[in-house]
């Protein structure tokens, strides 16, 4: 498969048959395992990277596949990466909140080729390849015009070691709290980056995530005329951690806030 088209429509497949089962799971009871103190995990989980990762095997043998039940399979040299989230905002999917999605995100000798997100409970699909634009439900989309920061709406996260570690982004989301017009912190990593790129969001930041978090909302809010990069303002990268992401207007007032926030001259 060589063709931009052909891995979309794999993923199209693939998050297809994930979200049936994702919806076969949504509100019902059902025994939960902790990975961590507020870090969940349910059979849904397992079930649907079993499926992608079997299917993804069977279409792309030679190829690598990051997921984030299983780890990494396959060669660490291999060209062609597959990132795969089977259910990104569990904790939402366990509480029966709506807001959780599949992910599934291609990249090609280090750079994004494809990603596709969906929502199974919303309806949702965000999906796009690189240079051809970016979705929702097949209607092309576009960031927000929002032109500064206090007119802004922004999401973050919070990091699942939050009980342990002195990195809670609570100092940057108090100082963007002040500066904004809300923010709000959804649960889901991939959603939040479809969101902006949907212009329903103006911006988003986190630290502390994994690659499979971000592989395909990044490329879908890069399509969507986002602008993307690290915290400090540099070249973001899927396995970096960390990410800002805006409608470009509002990316330098941003990246302002929160290098007052690490010089410690917030207010």
């Amino acid at each position: 498969m060589s063709h931009h088209s052909d891995d979309l429509a794999l993923c199209r497949a693939l998050a297809g048959e994930a979200a049936a089962i994702l919806r076969e799971g949504h509100g019902r009871a059902q025994p939960i395992e902790l990975k961590g103190p507020v870090d969940l995990v349910t059979e849904y989980d397992r079930r649907v990277e079993a499926l992608i990762v079997r299917r993804l095997r069977a279409a792309d043998p030679q190829a690598r596949i990051v997921g984030e039940e299983g780890g990494a399979q396959g060669s660490a040299g291999a060209e062609r990466v597959w990132y795969v989230d089977p259910l990104d905002g569990t904790t939402n999917f366990a509480h029966g909140l709506p807001i959780f999605s599949v992910s599934i995100a291609l990249y090609v000798a280090g750079e994004p080729r494809c990603g596709l997100v969906h929502a199974p409970a919303l309806g949702w699909e965000f999906a796009a390849s690189r240079g051809g634009g970016a979705t929702l439900n097949g209607d092309a989309i576009r960031v927000s015009a929002t032109a500064t920061l206090d007119g802004a709406l922004l999401v973050t996260g919070f990091p699942y070691d939050r009980r342990t570690t002195s990195e809670l982004n609570l100092d940057n989301f108090g100082a963007f709290v002040r500066r904004t017009q809300g923010v709000r912190r959804l649960g889901s990593a991939a959603l939040d980056l479809c969101f902006v790129a949907r212009g329903w969001l103006d911006g988003y930041w986190e630290r502390k995530l994994h690659p499979w978090d971000v592989a395909a909302g990044a490329l879908i809010a890069a399509e969507a005329g986002a602008r993307l990069t690290d915290l400090a303002g540099g070249p973001p990268h899927v396995e970096q951690g960390e990410i800002v992401a805006s409608n470009g207007r509002i990316h330098d007032a941003m990246l302002a806030v929160l290098a007052d926030v690490r010089a410690g001259r917030a207010e």
